[in-house]
């Protein structure tokens, strides 16, 4: 004990603001690939349903309208998401209806509450026949 605990050296400032650095920039670009990559999903899901206005997949409100529109449920289904707790149930019911849309199982638009899963499974939902 020579009475240097607690110390941050300039040094080790620097390292640990690089490495939070470093953190911002990989967790900044995994970001953007996931969601470059649900866009791209839900435009392809879009598309293969015949559904209008694809596009608006890219845009981080008006996809949630999109969903709704190929889950073929009224617009109040998409203000729903917008309600806590109640939202939780509307997203279930409007995968569902994405899947069924995409004549799939019902049970694949539960698998899209599952973290991670959800990727696989709109993955899934846009690029398989």
């Amino acid at each position: 004990m020579n009475g240097m605990e607690g110390v941050i050296t300039p040094e080790m400032a620097g390292g640990m603001m690089a490495m939070m650095g470093a953190f911002f920039v990989f967790f900044l670009f995994l970001g953007i690939a996931v969601y470059v990559f649900m866009a791209i999903c839900l435009q392809t899901i879009a598309k293969k349903t015949n559904t209008e206005n694809a596009w608006l997949a890219w845009i981080p409100v008006a996809n949630i309208f999109l969903v709704a529109n190929i889950a073929k449920k009224p617009v109040w289904w998409a203000i729903l998401c917008f309600i806590p707790i109640i939202n939780i149930v509307a997203g279930i019911v409007l995968a569902i209806g994405v899947a069924e849309a995409r004549g799939k199982e019902s049970w694949m638009g539960i698998l899209m509450i599952i973290p991670g899963v959800n990727l696989i499974v709109l993955g899934y939902l846009a690029f398989s026949n």
